[in-house]
């Protein structure tokens, strides 16, 4: 009976476990039964938009619950059809055998061979089971191409501590508007850093103006190379975007140049001085000198010369010994021709020379600021840039008026002797392409006439001394004038003139011969302009006849 109580207790407990394995086995759950996996290209060019399919499909028997999706853009990717680059979607319950696919669409950036990873997690929980369960994945996408040109144009050689030129070229072929761009370069250790066009935001970055397909621009840059004979100094470059914050590399550059022994010395006279200051309408007379300072001959060689700048009138250019078409901004000196380019011996000098016109300012194009005349000399491999600048053009008209809308003169025309009559001088100054500082207007005003404190504009800086007579206008700085809807600057003030008897029948002057003086702050020249007096006869003002400027 015992043994029998026994075999019972073994097999209630055996069947316990066998159903609670079962029970168990129902009710596990293996996430690898959610299967989940993005779709996209592998390769793409910088730019592209790119779609990512994710999809996912319940193989289970079991209903899946409270789900979300979370999608995460590669890096260097910006959404196009959600707003954040990781987004997070609540879905509706997985049933069995249910297959879904979401689509998102990025723009991918990065440099060639990037690799760009996205992201998918998919989190849900089976029904009857409280555990959550989380499935991921991943896919790779490679940047093959960027279709941006970036580029140096750097010489290969220069010589020791020579002032140099070059330019970072950049042009988009990209389908898409590039906006938030920067570019950044590395200059080699010794590297001094001149000037830059556009200005940099300090000397080694530029914020870039949005691209458009097929279009580009320029960077260029100005500095001294320093160093010893035979190094070697490398420029670098890169071309990227700035995403919240972030740079985003698309392209870089890298570019070496030599510094190398100097064998032939370029100079050159402009008008006979080697820092002229040139003006609109000025003949110039360049004198190129060029020395073999090496240790052997220089034969056979040509010299070119090219010139830039809105200023040059090409039409105008001469040379007895130079070959150039009309019209044409570049001269070549054969060796053929010139005696010194076939043979100069160590030590040596040689000399060429050409005469160029500069336009008149009538014809110089608006819109120029600080310009120079710019000439690149290439003689046996050794370049050599010189700039002359321009200075500014400032214009000064002096008129007197009885008949105005300021002030309301008074008196008698023609005047009388003893008696008072009251004119309005106008100053008008202009200027051109330069900024000017220390600006201010003078004249002297002759005996009988003084100034009687009105003037407009009212807080205009006017003064007149009366033991020197001189009236002055202190204008301070005028900017550069670069548009075409300039108007001048411009200072009404009265004036009463009260003629002596030893005057009468004549036409004495109003006001003396005015001078324009400022500082052009481009060239740090001091420029001058002259108005000539003015008389009783009034010129400028035509309800006055030139009877009525005889003294009665």
């Amino acid at each position: 009976m015992r043994k029998v109580l026994i075999i019972l207790i073994l097999l209630l407990f055996a069947g316990a476990g066998i159903t609670g394995f079962w029970f168990w086995q129902k009710n596990q759950y293996s996430k690898e039964i959610l299967k989940l996996e993005i779709l996209g290209p592998e390769v793409a060019q910088a730019g592209d938009e790119v779609e990512y399919l994710v999809r996912f499909k319940n193989n289970g028997k079991v209903r899946l619950e409270n789900s979300e999706l979370i999608f995460s853009a590669p890096e260097h990717s910006i959404p196009q059809d959600f707003p954040a680059r990781r987004i997070v979607r609540k879905l509706e319950d997985i049933y069995p055998g249910q297959e879904q696919i979401y689509s998102f669409k990025v723009r991918v950036f990065g440099k060639e061979n990037e690799v760009l990873t996205a992201k998918a997690w998919l989190r849900y929980q089976p029904k009857n089971l409280k555990a959550r369960y989380e499935s991921k994945t991943t896919f790779t996408t490679q940047i093959k191409f960027v279709p941006l040109t970036f580029e140096f144009d750097l010489p290969l050689k220069v010589e020791k501590d020579e002032k140099i030129e070059f330019s970072l070229n950049y042009f988009s072929n990209i389908n898409y508007l590039l906006e938030n761009l920067r570019v950044k370069i590395e200059y080699p250790e010794d590297f001094e850093f001149v000037s830059a066009s556009p200005q940099p935001l300090d000397e080694t970055e530029w914020k870039i103006a949005p691209l458009v397909q097929a279009d580009g621009g320029r960077i260029e840059i100005k500095g001294i190379v320093r160093g010893k004979e035979g190094t070697q100094k490398i420029f670098r470059a890169k071309l990227g975007l700035i995403e919240n914050g972030e740079f985003w590399l698309l392209k870089e550059t890298v570019r070496a140049l030599e510094i190398i022994e100097p064998s032939i010395y370029i100079s050159q006279l402009v008008n006979d001085s080697p820092d002229y200051i040139a003006r609109a309408g000025d003949f110039l007379h360049y004198e190129i000198f060029f020395k073999n300072i090496g240790k052997t001959p220089i034969q056979k060689k040509f010299l070119f010369v090219e010139l830039e700048g809105e200023f040059f009138d090409f039409f105008s250019l001469k040379s007895e010994t130079g070959e150039y078409g009309r019209g044409d901004n570049t001269i070549i000196w054969d060796w053929k021709v010139v005696p010194a380019l076939r043979f100069l011996d160590a030590g040596a000098e040689g000399k060429v020379d050409f005469w160029v016109k500069l336009k008149e300012a009538g014809d110089i194009p608006l819109g120029l600021k600080n310009p120079s005349l710019r000439d690149e000399i290439t003689l046996g491999g050794v370049k050599k840039i010189f700039e002359v600048k321009v200075n500014s053009q400032i214009k000064l008209s002096q008129k007197v008026y009885f008949q105005e809308e300021f002030f309301g003169n008074s008196g008698f025309l023609p005047p009388k002797v003893g008696e008072r009559t009251t004119y309005t001088v106008l100053w008008q100054v202009e200027n051109s392409w330069n900024n000017l500082k220390k600006v201010k207007v003078k004249s002297i005003l002759p005996t009988g006439v003084k100034a009687t404190g009105k003037i407009f504009p009212e807080d205009a800086k006017f003064t007149f001394d009366s033991k020197s007579r001189e009236i002055l206008w202190n204008i301070g700085e005028i900017e550069a004038w670069l548009g075409g809807q300039d108007v001048p600057l411009t200072l009404a003030f009265q004036i009463e003139f009260t003629p002596e008897s030893f005057q009468k029948g004549e036409i004495p002057n109003l006001v003396g011969e005015a001078e324009v003086l400022g500082k052009d702050v481009w060239t740090l020249e001091i420029l001058q302009e002259k108005a000539p007096p003015v008389d009783t006869t009034l010129p400028d003002d035509e309800t006055v006849s030139k009877e009525q400027g005889v003294v009665q």
